[in-house]
């Protein structure tokens, strides 16, 4: 499964991160989530993601998240959150995450975004460019 991603970015829990459980807090796995959904865009896109914001290209907002938690991480543990985009639409797609430590799954999850114009107040077109390009690093082999 972790063979079909293309993408992921390390991370090392942090002593903010673990509640009275020691463990990490349930809330921070949607921050590991967007960090790596940062990542990957700076990957796919290149680090201009401000300006495809501020131009009104591309800036996607969060429409849904599912987190299924399997297993606890813990202070100091090196984690690898995997990323990947499985369905693109109009104005929208669909990610998939899967945390994990080493060879352990610990949080699986599924979000869609929605490309977003902050002063219409409403979804925008992806641009197919944009499209292109998440193609071609999703499936090089098609192209």
């Amino acid at each position: 499964m972790l063979q079909d991603y293309r993408f992921s970015h390390p991370l090392r829990v942090r002593y903010s991160e673990i509640d009275g459980q020691k463990i990490v807090f349930n809330a921070h796995y949607s921050t590991y989530i967007d960090i790596a959904t940062t990542e990957y865009f700076r990957e796919v896109l290149g680090d201009n993601m401000l300006e495809l914001a501020e131009t009104h290209t591309l800036d996607p907002v969060l429409k849904k998240i599912t987190i299924e938690f399997i297993k606890p991480a813990k202070l100091d543990d090196f984690l690898d959150i995997y990323c990947r985009i499985i369905k693109l639409g109009t104005s929208s797609f669909q990610l998939e995450h899967t945390i994990t430590r080493g060879e352990e799954i610990l949080v699986e999850a599924e979000v869609v975004q929605v490309n977003y114009d902050t002063e219409s107040g409403k979804a925008i077109p992806i641009p197919d460019n944009i499209k292109q390009k998440i193609l071609l690093f999703e499936n090089p082999s098609s192209h």
